[in-house]
């Protein structure tokens, strides 16, 4: 009761204070002295000059605050490992800072924000996992700043396309002009996959183009191209001066082993999650394995020719170029081994582009990045290709473009070592090939006499439901000739 009553008393005094100001300031219903009614005036302008700027400082000081959703990022990807906050709480940020980078079992994407603001809350700690639609943070956007209010939805592609400029791989931004971002949407191609060659990073039309081509296998006119220029010959007073032997590069330090003495139990995450799922589709796979040996002494003296005009491009010129070239070859002649087959097995799928993956060891575990239409590229351009997923691999900026759609992969093993291996087919595809290390043997030549020979060890695997072993074998065969002459290469090469 006594509450009750408490509480009606400070209602009722509340409404007395209202009613006695409303009569206080109101000109009309003074008839005091002159100098109370000054009094009065001059409190009513305090009272609004302090409630002005008390509204003034809400207004700059506390914005709405806005959940910042994790978009969808496309590849039916539901969700992601936050890998690195870039900001904290209380931290100021403005569109397109970069906010955190996160990491999918296909590519690390750096997330960037879309509003001016501070940073109120993070909601995932490193190495949690984020699901798409959920909140990454709370953001208190600035007063006067355009707040558009995302929906509890998860996005689907086509509304994942129009917010493409806040999701960024990591390393690429987005630059590009109207006229490039509307050709981009008009051929539903997402601007952060594509790597520009413009100034600062630029996307180009020319970009846009030689994606598109790569997508979809349209050959489009060649640019020009400038003429390699062989190095100029060394002078004679360098010819003649002593060789001096290069200093031997150290070897790098192992790290020590940490003991702790403890077991350790964490959940698998990213690329280690996805290989759990692509290793258990392939135990499904019959596998049929077939071993060979391929002699790459012509190969070996070809290469160290060329790397001379490779290096005055700025291209790194390794062996990978050849195999992956005369594999393309092969699959002409053998398109059965470039094919697909649905989960029931009862419809083969022929593809027309040959996007040869290679079988990679990163920081962040296996990836198979693909070099697209190999059918229609040069050695040099696949060299160029390669040189590019090798630096965007080692740093772990490779794209969801760079690592799906591939139709045949190598694994080159032999860049760790070994010799021989069982490379497990990774579906949908149908057939893989592990490249031993090069190693000179002892081998007979055609007069009978011993002499060394570079020679690589191949181990091929293929879905033996719709391979059998003879095609396996004449594919093998035709991939080692090319090999062992090739100058076989440039009677095929367009």
């Amino acid at each position: 009761m006594a509450a009750v009553t408490r509480g009606s008393f400070s209602v009722f005094r509340r409404l007395l204070s209202q009613q006695y100001r409303r009569r206080c300031f109101r000109p009309q219903s003074f008839r005091s002295e002159p100098s109370v009614q000054s009094s009065v005036f001059t409190c009513e302008r305090s009272l609004r000059r302090v409630s002005w700027r008390t509204l003034h400082t809400a207004i700059v000081n506390y914005g709405p605050i806005v959940q910042f959703k994790l978009s969808d990022i496309g590849e039916g990807i539901m969700e992601v490992t936050v890998k690195e906050w870039y900001v904290k709480e209380g931290d100021k940020v403005s569109q397109f800072d970069s906010i955190c980078e996160v990491q999918s079992d296909k590519a690390s994407v750096t997330i960037t924000s879309r509003y001016d603001g501070v940073i109120r809350r993070l909601y995932y700690e490193v190495d949690a996992t984020a699901l798409v639609g959920t909140p990454l943070v709370d953001i208190e956007t600035e007063s006067g700043s355009e707040v558009i209010q995302e929906e509890d939805v998860v996005e689907t592609p086509a509304m994942a396309r129009e917010e493409h400029t806040h999701q960024e791989i990591k390393g690429h931004k987005t630059q590009a002009t109207p006229a490039v971002r509307r050709l981009a949407m008009e051929n539903n191609i997402k601007l952060s996959e594509v790597v520009g060659t413009g100034k600062d990073g630029r996307i180009l039309k020319e970009d846009i183009l030689n994606y598109l081509s790569k997508q979809t296998g349209a050959i489009l006119p060649p640019a020009p191209i400038q003429e390699i220029q062989p190095p100029p010959p060394a002078p004679a007073a360098m010819a003649t001066k002593p060789q001096i032997p290069m200093a031997t590069k150290p070897i790098p330090a192992m790290p020590k082993p940490v003991f702790s003495g403890k077991d350790v139990t964490e959940p698998l995450k990213g690329f280690h999650k996805a290989m759990v799922k692509t290793m258990t589709a392939a135990l499904k796979i019959p596998h049929f394995g077939y071993c060979d040996e391929v002699d790459l002494s012509r190969l070996v003296t070809l290469r160290k020719e060329l790397q001379t005009f490779t290096a005055a491009q700025g291209i790194k010129l390794s062996y990978m170029p050849f195999f992956i070239k005369a594999a393309s070859l092969g699959l002409l002649h053998f398109p059965i081994l470039n094919a697909s087959v649905d989960e029931a097995c009862q419809n083969i799928t022929y593809k027309a582009s040959h996007n040869i993956g290679l079988a990679m060891d990163t920081a962040q575990g296996l990836l198979v990045p693909n070099v697209k239409n190999v059918q229609v590229l040069s050695v040099l351009e696949i060299a160029q290709e390669l040189n590019r997923l090798q630096s965007l691999g080692a740093a772990g900026q490779l794209g969801t473009s760079d690592l799906t759609g591939g139709t045949f992969t190598l694994s080159n093993i032999g860049s760790i070592g070994g010799t021989y291996a069982k490379p497990v087919i990774l579906p949908p595809e149908v057939a893989i090939g592990a490249l031993g290390k090069i190693q000179v043997l002892p081998r007979f030549d055609s007069l009978g006499q011993v002499t060394p020979a570079h020679i690589m060890k191949v181990s091929w695997s293929a879905d033996h439901r719709i391979i059998d072993g003879a095609t396996m074998c004449r594919f093998s065969n035709m991939w080692r000739e090319y090999l062992e002459q090739p100058e076989r290469m440039l009677l095929h090469l367009k």
